[in-house]
This record gives structure tokens, C-alpha cells and sequence, in this order.
């Protein structure tokens, strides 16, 4: 969103009315009148000063008065809420779409189910999982948040996004980059250890969700990637605190503006996943029943931590718990209670709270208050959506008795429920405490406040059509793209290739190798070279599980029977084989490298991008964020907590050839 700030003529002493009886005396260096955004609040002017009249009482109210602190204001209306009110802001719900009620695939929100949960539940904190253009998002996201503006008080919604502006995406974590500028997945800014780059990114991407009505970012993540088989590495910076630490301080201070907390064009940023996430044993990932124990001890806990550290300095504006029970881990002398993070005392108040003195908001990862059903932890056939829970630990606790221990271990929002009334109730028999839940409405309130949210929650669609994923800003997000790449190997100078090369193609577009001034030919007996794209290996082990059967998961080595290998090892003995490998997960390459001339592993990148730096139109500088292992021998020696601890991996953390942009 783009607020304008117009220069008022009037100091604060031409104010002639007067504010109310309880509104203080404004500070004095308030004296910008911000844009203000209303369909349905009228605006009250005093002395030239015009503020938006939330409560539709004709005066102006201490939350109403934007020349006041976000805390100050956010206190003023938690103590107007009721007990369902409250309740309501500890809900982070899901914006329903049209034809789906988690909003996947959807077009367009459902707006009577949105008013059912803004009017109905009081819910006021949604995720979008809409992918759809820019100004379509723009558009919807104004309609929802028309809805919270004709509600009691106005309350703002704060919508968040899963990340949007990279290649991977598997539904439930990531969401398709449509209309928005694409880079990189988060292993390619740990591949170019550039922290001035990633925060250029974030500070992008902030405009672009800002412009699109989306306030708050789930990410980034500050997990280690210590376990290779674990599925979402990709989204971590690498395996190192070193190098993840300024990553993700880099990251949250682009999004949120700055390195003191949210600023009012800034996007609330939740760092995750607290903690250990990485660790999970055999690399099965926490949203899985069966994934649901990552190991630690006392030594390996503490080097998960450190990456979240830079995050705790800048003021990140969330933390999200991991879903994980902690085996093995110990806080104050104590083993960690065998519970998710997100029921963790010892994590949530004596570490995060208590500890490192975090002062945001706590919120949970998504459905840890519902019933794991069999279709839940053991199904035998795919599993619905409907049949989605984490209640890891606390499986034979009611929802209420969920809530109340989630609360007293420091979890401010539920993610993926709008269950307003069950907390409400379980508040109204003393289960949990109200003081509890108004000093949760007051960070949550504050957090809108600080965004700017209560004077003008509305963009401006065609902005979003003209701003969000320009030409210009993805040309600098594909020579990110390229620079991340980590060329491993690159026999008697292949690459860059010489103009007008014959290249037979597998997994690429013709017409981008065209348009590059290239040759493609049909067999590859003609070819100069073999461009071949490739994947990470994988099986599939958990076919019925929702996210099992989406996540990538096993062996990570090529071999015989593989068709990506299969591919390389024909190709071999016709040409020489330039192979590009997507690592999703470290890939095992000892059986795919003698068969390649070049191999570059990249972490997302386009044709264009990939066939840029191959000619030598952009430069390949990218370093391993991480060891790769020589065989799933070595893997299954390891241990799930530490990082790079394979004693000789085929490639160490930080190799890389660099490969030059040529002269032109």
C-alpha cells in the first residue's frame, strides 16, 4: 500500500475542539495528516485535522487519534472489546474462496463467508491463499476488508501470504507466484551469502504485497537445514547459522522497513519455525503424524536458536512454533514436555519470552487446536483436507483444554481456526484467563496500528496492475536468479557456450534457446551440447498423507532406473551434457558427475535466467549453502540435528566455480 503523507497547515494548538475528556495531549512531533480510506466510516475534522470515526460515535476516542503511540491506542480499544471481541483477535484464520473454503484455487474470496467470520466470529487476521493477477488480489483484499470496516469498531483485517515469489509450490506452504516477481527460493540468497541482496528482495517484495492489500508475511525461516532428506529446505537459508543469522535480519528488516519493528508501509514479518525444525528424524517433515518428533540435545538446541537471534534484535513482529515435539531437548535443566512447540512452556516463556525477552506476537502454525482423526495419522486413502491436525502431544485434550494450554505457553494466535467461540466460552468460565486474552489484543491491535491499518485499510488496484511484477523489477530478480547458481563442474571451459551452438534440449523451452541466438537440434548426435534440466531424486513414501504425498521425501542419490539419470547417462555417450539440477534437497550427484561435462545445481531459476548465465549474458557466483553427501549411506550416518557432520561429503559447504559475466 501506498500511503501518502500530506503536509498539514494546522499545528497541533489550531486544534480548537476539543478531542474527549480522555484523550491525552497528542505528542508534539505528530503533525502529519496521513491519507485516510473509508467506504462507510465518516471522518471527523478538528481544526483542520481529519481522523476516521471508528465507533461511529461523532467524537473522537484515543484509538480513533492517529497522532497517538499504536500502543497507547491499542489499549484504548482493547478495553472497549468484548469477551467474544478479544477472542476473536487470537484467531488467524483462512480468507474462504469461492468454490473452496481454504481458498485454495480460487478466483475470489466467498464474501458471505467472510462476513460470517469478520461480523460472526470477530475474526480480524486471515491468510489469502488466492493466486490470482495483482489487481484482481488488490480488489478482492478491498472487498474483505470493506466487510471489517462496516463491523462494530472497523477493526482492520491483517492478511498474510505464505511466500509468493519463488518457484516451489506445495500447497499448504507455498503459493504460486502469479503477477508477483519471482527469485529465487531462500536457498539461492544463502548460496550468495549477500545480505544486502536479500534484503533488496524483501524490500520489493514488501511493495509488492503492500500494493496488493497483504500486510504480513509468513516467513522467513531461520530453520537449519541439518537433516537432507527434510523437505523444506528449500526455504531455509542453508544449514549454517553463519550465514542464515544476517539472512533472515536482512529479510525482516526490508519487509518490515527498517531495523527498529513494523513501520507504516512495512509488512508485519513472522520468522519460523521456533525451533529445531530442521531435525526431524529421517527428514519427515512436522506437518505429518509420522513426522511429528525432531531430535536435539542440549548442545544441537542451542545451534538452532542462534539463527534466530539477528530476527529478536530488529523486532520481528512474529514467531511461529514449530510444529515438532522436542526429543531430547532440555530448558533450565528440565527436559522439554513431549508437545509441539506450540503447547511448549519451556520453549514459548522460559525460552522465547523469558530468555531472549521477545515482546511480539506468538502464532501458532496451522490446526494444532483440531482432532487428529485416523484419517489424520494413519490413512488409508488420501487424505482430505478437512482431515487436517498437528494436536501434537495433546491428541487426548478437548479443543478447549488445547487453547488454554496453548495460551498459557504463550501462543497469541492459532493458525488455520476461526473457533471464537470456544475460547470465548472457555474465558467466560475462568478456563482462560480474560487478562490473558486483553493483553493479546493489545499486541495484536498494536501491530495493525503500526501498519497504518485503521486510517486507510484500501489500495488501489490499478497501482497493483502497474507496480506488482514489472520488467524492470524482474530483470534484477533474474540476474539474482543466475548470480545463485553453484556451478560444480565445468570441464576444459564448456560454459559460457560460443554463439550460434547446437544444443539438443531436455526440460527446457526451445523458444527461450532460440531467442538466445542458439541452434536446437532434434538429436542429439547433431548437438555441440546437451542442455538438460534435472531434479533432486525422491520417493514417494507417505502417498496418502496430505502433505507426505506432496513433499519430497527418501533418497536423495541419482541412479540406474531414475529417468532424470537415465536421461544424463544416454545423452553421455552421444554429446557433452550440460545438466542443471534443481536441489530442492542436497542432491547425491557421485553416480551423475562423471556423466556430465557441466553440472550447476540452481535453487530456482528460469529458462531465460539459466540460458543467460550458460551464454555468459550473466554471471554464475553462487556457493553450496550446504555439505553434499557422497551416498544415502552417509545420510543415514548422520545426525538429524547437527549440521554438515558428514565426515567426507562429495562437496563441502561453500564450493563453487565462478563463472564470470563474458564481455560484450
Amino acid at each position: 500500500m501506498n500511503h501518502r503523507w500530506l503536509a498539514s497547515v494546522a499545528s497541533l494548538a489550531m486544534v480548537t475542539a476539543p478531542v474527549t475528556a480522555a484523550t491525552p495531549a497528542p505528542s508534539i512531533h505528530a503533525q502529519l495528516q496521513p491519507q485516510l480510506g473509508s467506504r462507510t466510516v465518516k471522518i471527523i475534522a478538528l481544526g483542520g485535522i481529519r481522523f476516521r470515526d471508528m465507533d461511529r460515535d461523532g467524537k473522537l476516542s484515543p484509538f480513533e487519534d492517529w497522532r497517538l503511540p499504536p500502543q497507547r491506542r491499542a489499549t484504548d480499544l482493547a478495553a472497549r472489546l468484548s469477551v467474544e471481541e478479544m477472542a476473536g483477535l487470537t484467531m488467524h484464520s483462512h480468507l474462504p474462496g469461492i468454490g473452496n473454503a481454504l481458498g485454495f484455487s480460487a478466483k475470489g474470496y466467498d464474501l458471505e463467508a467472510v462476513r460470517t467470520q469478520v461480523n460472526g466470529e470477530h475474526v480480524t487476521s486471515f491468510i489469502t491463499r488466492l493466486a490470482v493477477r495483482p489487481k484482481i488480489m488488490a480488489e478482492q483484499n478491498n472487498e474483505a476488508q470493506a466487510i471489517a470496516e462496516a463491523s462494530r469498531f472497523g477493526i482492520p483485517l491483517t492478511i498474510s501470504t505464505d511466500p509468493r515469489n519463488h518457484f516451489q509450490y506445495v500447497l499448504g506452504a507455498s503459493t504460486d507466484a502469479l503477477g508477483y516477481s519471482q527469485w529465487p527460493e531462500a536457498l539461492g540468497f544463502a548460496a550468495l551469502r549477500d545480505a544486502a541482496i536479500a534484503k533488496r528482495f524483501a524490500d520489493i517484495v514488501r511493495r509488492e504485497y503492500r500494493a496488493t492489500g497483504i500486510q504480513e508475511a509468513l516467513s522467513p525461516q531461520a530453520d537449519l537445514l541439518t537433516e537432507p532428506r527434510w523437505p523444506r529446505g528449500l526455504g531455509t537459508f542453508g544449514s549454517r547459522a553463519s550465514v542464515v543469522g544476517p539472512l533472515v535480519k536482512a529479510y525482516v528488516e526490508g519487509f518490515q522497513g527498517g531495523s527498529a519493528g513494523i513501520t507504516r508501509n512495512g509488512v508485519m514479518a513472522v520468522v519460523k519455525h521456533w525451533v529445531g525444525y530442521g531435525a526431524g528424524i529421517e527428514g519427515f517433515d512436522g506437518h505429518n503424524y509420522y513426522g511429528r518428533i525432531a531430535q536435539v540435545d542440549r548442545r544441537s538446541l542451542a545451534v538452532h536458536i542462534a539463527p534466530f537471534l539477528p530476527a529478536f534484535a530488529v523486532k520481528v513482529a512474529g514467531v511461529m512454533p514449530t510444529y515438532d515435539i522436542l526429543q531430547g531437548g532440555v530448558v533450565n535443566g528440565r527436559q522439554i514436555e513431549p508437545v509441539g512447540a506450540g503447547f511448549s512452556r519451556e520453549l514459548l516463556t522460559d525460552l522465547l519470552r523469558k530468555k531472549y525477552r521477545y515482546d511480539g506476537i506468538v502464532l501458532s502454525d496451522w490446526n494444532i487446536t483440531l482432532d487428529c482423526t485416523t484419517a489424520c495419522s494413519n490413512p488409508t486413502t488420501p487424505q482430505p483436507p478437512e482431515a487436517i491436525a498437528m494436536p501434537w502431544g495433546v491428541e487426548k485434550l478437548t479443543p478447549l483444554q488445547r487453547y488454554a494450554k496453548g495460551f498459557a505457553a504463550g501462543v497469541d494466535q492459532f493458525g488455520g481456526v476461526h473457533e471464537t467461540s470456544v475460547v470465548a466460552d472457555g474465558a467466560t468460565a475462568g478456563v482462560i484467563p480474560i487478562p490473558l486474552l486483553r493483553a493479546i489484543a493489545v499486541r495484536v491491535l498494536t501491530s495493525k496500528f503500526q501498519l497504518g491499518l485503521f486510517e486507510n485499510p484500501y489500495v488501489d488496484p490499478v497501482r497493483a496492475a502497474d507496480t506488482v511484477g514489472t520488467r524492470v523489477v524482474q530483470d534484477e530478480a533474474d540476474s539474482v536468479q543466475s548470480a545463485s547458481q553453484v556451478l560444480l563442474k565445468n570441464d576444459t571451459g564448456n560454459v559460457p557456450l560460443k554463439p550460434g551452438a547446437k544444443l539438443f534440449l531436455r526440460g527446457i523451452d526451445p523458444d527461450t534457446v532460440k531467442r538466445a541466438g542458439f541452434i536446437v537440434v532434434s538429436k542429439p548426435e547433431e548437438a555441440d551440447a546437451a542442455l538438460v534440466r534435472v531434479s533432486t531424486p525422491h520417493d514417494l513414501l507417505h502417498p496418502n498423507a496430505f502433505f507426505g504425498s506432496r513433499q519430497n521425501e527418501g533418497r536423495l542419490d541419482f541412479r540406474p532406473g531414475i529417468p532424470d539419470f537415465d536421461a544424463v547417462a544416454s545423452l553421455s555417450r552421444k554429446t557433452k551434457v550440460i545438466v542443471s539440477v534443481f536441489a530442492d534437497r542436497p542432491p547425491i550427484l557421485t553416480r551423475l558427475l562423471p556423466l556430465s561435462s557441466v553440472l550447476v545445481i540452481n535453487f530456482g531459476v528460469s529458462d531465460d535466467a539459466l540460458i543467460a548465465s550458460l551464454s555468459g549474458k550473466a554471471a554464475i557466483r553462487g556457493r553450496l549453502p550446504y555439505d553434499l553427501p557422497s551416498s544415502m549411506a552417509a545420510v543415514m550416518a548422520q545426525r538429524p540435528d547437527l549440521p554438515d557432520d558428514d565426515a567426507a561429503p562429495l562437496f563441502r559447504f561453500g564450493a563453487g566455480i565462478d563463472l564470470p559475466r563474458a564481455p560484450h
